[in-house]
C-alpha cells in the first residue's frame, strides 16, 4: 500500500511517501521537496548484541552524482568514500534521532539516506533527517519520535525556512534546527554576529515549521499501523544494587566531592570499581557488567544531586565559573602564526599556514564546484585523553568539530579583495577534558592574530551544560568531559564581543524549553566575554607584519586577452617564469595576476617581467632589446617579452652597413627606438638612438 502525506513548508510542498521503494527494510520513505528527492531506510537487527553497553546506531548519508546530472570527479567514475559534506549531513541526521531511542534498545540499527534527485536549489540534508524520523516512526523499531528538521536563514531581516542556496549566500544567519512538536533537540549553524535574542527568535520560528512536519509523520504512522517491537527492560537485582550502594556509596560520594584532575578521578573510580567487583565476586558471579552500570549511575546521581542542591561541580567550581586559561603565542617559529590555548585540562595547539590562490581547496558535489580560501582542520589524537588508539585517518567527530570552529571564525576573515591569501588553520588537541572544539575557536582566533591576518575581531567559544531533574535545573558554563557525559546538554556558542558567529547544541533528554535556552545563551555570553578579556590581554590586535617565513603576494591586472600570452603554449611561458623567479603565479579569469614567493625580490622581478611582457609598445619609446635573429636585410629584436620588431640594415648605424653580422649577432643587447607600427609590425632604429645620444653628449659639453 502506497501512502503519501504532504505539508507546505516555506511555500513548497514537502511530501513523504512510503510503500513504493525498499519494502524489505523495516521502514522506508521517499522524501521530496522541490525536485530534490531522498530515499531513507531504517533497519534494526532482530536481537541485541551480547555484551553491548552502548546503542550501536549507524547513520549514512550519500549523494549520488547522477542526482544532479553529473559524473563523479577523478579517474574512477564511481562514488567513493563519503565527502566532508556527506559526513556533516550524516551527523545532522544522527544527533537528533539518537536520544529518541529507548535506553533498553541496544539492537544494531542502521539508517541510510540516499539522494536520488537534486534540483540545485534545495539541500537534501534536512530532508534526510525528516526521512530518518519518518522511516523509524512507521517501522516496528522502538523510537520515541517523530522529530522534524529545517534550515533557517534570514534575508533583509526576514526569516526564511529551508532557504535555497542563493538565499543562504544573502543570509546573515544559517542554522539547522531539529525538534519534536514542542521542544528543540538539536541546533547547528553560523551567523554574522547576531544577538542572543535574534537567535532565539530564529529557533522559535523553526519550531513552528517543525511542528507541521511532525504532524504529517504522526498521520503517516497511523495510516501504516505497524506495531512497535516489545522491549524487555533490563532488570538489575535489588540485592545487588543494595550491596553495591553499601560498599561504594560513601566512598563514591567522597570522590565526587573531591577536587581532582581528570586522571586522578579516573584512577580513583577504577580503584573503587575493582574493590566492589572483587568484594562481590563470590556472592554475585558474572555480574561485573551490572556492577559497572550501577556504579556509573551512582556517580551520575551524586554529581547531579550536588550540582542541583549546592551549585558545586566535580572540580569545585560554581555553575558559572570558567576554568583557568593560559595563552602562549608564536610557540612554533617556522609556521606563519601559532597559539597554544589551555583551558583547564583542555589544550589546543593551533598553527596557521598562508598560501596563494593555487592552494585553495576545490569542493565538488551536487552543487556547482567552488573553492575555499579559509580552512580549519581539527585533529584529536588518542594521547589527548591518555589512551592508546589506532590513527587511521580523520573521524566523523573531527570533521564535525573542525567544521564548527571554521564556521565560527570565517566571517571575521578579511575578504580576498583586501587580503588575497589562502589560509589554513590546524588545531591539534594535545589534552582534552571538555569542549576542545571551543578551545579550537579561541586558539584559531589567536593564531590568526599572531600571524598578522587583519581579522575584524577576536572570536571566543564556550560550551554550556545542563543538569535537569523535573522542573529543577542548573546551567553549567565551560563543562568538563564528565559533565558532558553525565549531563543533559552540550551547547556550544562562539562569537565576538558584538554577537554570535557559531553554535551547536545536542541534548540527551527529549527536548528543552525556550526558557532554558534563553538562560543558557545569556550565561554563555557572560562566559564568552570573560574569555575574550583574557585573549585580548594576550593580543588585542593582529600583528603589524606577516611572518618573515610567509609567502609574499603581489597582485597586478592585465587585459583578459593577454592571459594566453602569459600562460604560453602548453603553459610553457608561465612555468618558465615560475622556475626563473622562484614564484607561484595564478591568473584569474578577470585578468588579476597573483604572484606568490617567500622572496619578495623574486616576486617583484616577476611582476616587472609580466608588466613588460604585456606592455603595449609605443612609437618614440626607446627599448633595451635582445637580438633574436640575423637576416641579410636586418635583425629581429625582442623589445619586450614576446614582442619583436625589425631593425632594418639601414637603421643599424649612422654609416652605411654592408653586412649585419659585422655589427650584431644573436643574443646581443641593443638599444633601439620604435619608429613605426604598421599592421601590427614594429619598425626599429638604432641610428635614431645613436643620434640622440650624440646630441645629448654635445649638449653636456
Amino acid at each position: 500500500m502506497i501512502v503519501t502525506k504532504e505539508v507546505e513548508i516555506g511555500g513548497k510542498i514537502l511530501s513523504i511517501e512510503t510503500g513504493r521503494y525498499a519494502k524489505q527494510a523495516n521502514g522506508s520513505v521517499m522524501v521530496k521537496y522541490g525536485d530534490t528527492m531522498v530515499l531513507v531506510t531504517a533497519v534494526a537487527a532482530d536481537e541485541p548484541q551480547e555484551g553491548m553497553d552502548y546503542f550501536p546506531l549507524q547513520v549514512e548519508y550519500r549523494e549520488k552524482a547522477s542526482a544532479a546530472g553529473k559524473f563523479p570527479g577523478g579517474y574512477i567514475k564511481r562514488e567513493g568514500r563519503p565527502s566532508e559534506k556527506e559526513i556533516l549531513s550524516a551527523r545532522l541526521i544522527d544527533r537528533p534521532i539518537r536520544p529518541m531511542f529507548p535506553a533498553e534498545f541496544i539492537n544494531e540499527t542502521q539508517v541510510v539516506a540516499s539522494v536520488f534527485s537534486h534540483d540545485g536549489e534545495n539541500d537534501a540534508d534536512v530532508l534526510g533527517a525528516v526521512g530518518a524520523s519518518a522511516a523509524l516512526t512507521i517501522s516496528n523499531i522502538p523510537f520515541d519520535g517523530p522529530i522534524g528538521e529545517v534550515r533557517v536563514g534570514r534575508v533583509n531581516g526576514k526569516f526564511i525556512v529551508n532557504p535555497t542556496f542563493s538565499q543562504i549566500k544573502e543570509s546573515d544567519l544559517e542554522l539547522v534546527v531539529a525538534g519534536t512538536a514542542n521542544s528543540i533537540m538539536m541546533v547547528e549553524g553560523e551567523a554574522k554576529e547576531v544577538s542572543e535574542d535574534e537567535l532565539l527568535d530564529a529557533l522559535k520560528f523553526a519550531q513552528t515549521e517543525i511542528a507541521k512536519i511532525v504532524k504529517i509523520q504522526v498521520e503517516l504512522r497511523e495510516a501504516c499501523g505497524i506495531p512497535k517491537r516489545e522491549i524487555t527492560p533490563k532488570i538489575i537485582e535489588e540485592d545487588l544494587k543494595k550491596e553495591v550502594y553499601e560498599l561504594a556509596g560513601d566512598k563514591f560520594k567522597a570522590i565526587v566531592h573531591s577536587v581532582l584532575s581528570k586522571e586522578e578521578r579516573s584512577s580513583k573510580n577504577k580503584e573503587l570499581a575493582d574493590f566492589v567487583k572483587e568484594s562481590l565476586a563470590e556472592k554475585f558471579p558474572e555480574k561485573e557488567n551490572e556492577i559497572g552500570e550501577i556504579l556509573h549511575d551512582l556517580e551520575k546521581d551524586l554529581m547531579r544531586t550536588r550540582i542541583l542542591g549546592e551549585g558545586i561541580r566535580l572540580d569545585g567550581r560554581t555553575t558559572t565559573q570558567i576554568r583557568p586559561i593560559t595563552i602562549e603565542l608564536g610557540v612554533l617559529p617556522r609556521v606563519h602564526g601559532s597559539a597554544l590555548f589551555t583551558r583547564g585540562e583542555t589544550q589546543s595547539l593551533t598553527s596557521l599556514t598562508l598560501g596563494s590562490k593555487n592552494d585553495e581547496q576545490t569542493v565538488d558535489g551536487l552543487t556547482e564546484e567552488y573553492s575555499k580560501r579559509f580552512m580549519l582542520h581539527y585533529n584529536f589524537p588518542p594521547f589527548s585523553v591518555g589512551e592508546v588508539g589506532r590513527m587511521t585517518g580523520v573521524g566523523r567527530r573531527e570533521i564535525g568539530h573542525g567544521n564548527l570552529a571554521e564556521r565560527s571564525l570565517k566571517s571575521m576573515v578579511p575578504p580576498e579583495e583586501t587580503f588575497p591569501y589562502t589560509m589554513r588553520l590546524i588545531s591539534d588537541i594535545l589534552e582534552s577534558n571538555g569542549s576542545s572544539s571551543m578551545a579550537t575557536v579561541c586558539a584559531g582566533s589567536l593564531a590568526l592574530m599572531d600571524g598578522g591576518i587583519p581579522v575584524k575581531k577576536a572570536v571566543a567559544g564556550i560550551a554550556m551544560g545542563l543538569v535537569k531533574e523535573g522542573d529543577k535545573y542548573a546551567i553549567l558554563s565551560d563543562i568538563l568531559g564528565n559533565e558532558d557525559h553525565l549531563g543533559d546538554m552540550d551547547f556550544k556558542v562562539a562569537g565576538t564581543s558584538d554577537g554570535i558567529t557559531g553554535f551547536q547544541m545536542d541534548i540527551k533528554i527529549q527536548g528543552i524549553s525556550f526558557e532554558i535556552m534563553e538562560k543558557a545563551l545569556a550565561q554563555a555570553k557572560e562566559g564568552r566575554m570573560h574569555i575574550l578579556g583574557i585573549m585580548n590581554q594576550a593580543i588585542s590586535q593582529p600583528r603589524a607584519q606577516l611572518s618573515s617565513y610567509a609567502p609574499r603576494l603581489i597582485t597586478m591586472k592585465v587585459e583578459t586577452d593577454q592571459i594566453g600570452l602569459i600562460i604560453g603554449p602548453g603553459g610553457k611561458t608561465i612555468q618558465g617564469m615560475q622556475r626563473l623567479f622562484g614564484v607561484d603565479i595564478n591568473i584569474a579569469d578577470d585578468g588579476t595576476v597573483t604572484i606568490a614567493s617567500p622572496n619578495k625580490e623574486g616576486a617583484a622581478k616577476c611582476k616587472a617581467h609580466i608588466k613588460a611582457m604585456t606592455a603595449t609598445p609605443e612609437v618614440g619609446e626607446i627599448y633595451d632589446g635582445v637580438v633574436t635573429k640575423i637576416m641579410d636585410f636586418g635583425a629581429f629584436v625582442e623589445i619586450v617579452p614576446g614582442k619583436e620588431g625589425l631593425l632594418h640594415i639601414s637603421q643599424i648605424d649612422n654609416r652605411r652597413v654592408e653586412r649585419v653580422s659585422d655589427y650584431l649577432k644573436q643574443g646581443d643587447k641593443v638599444r633601439v627606438k620604435l619608429i613605426k607600427i604598421e599592421n601590427g609590425k614594429y619598425s626599429l632604429s638604432r641610428k635614431e638612438v645613436l643620434k640622440e645620444e650624440s646630441t645629448n653628449n654635445n649638449r653636456d659639453k
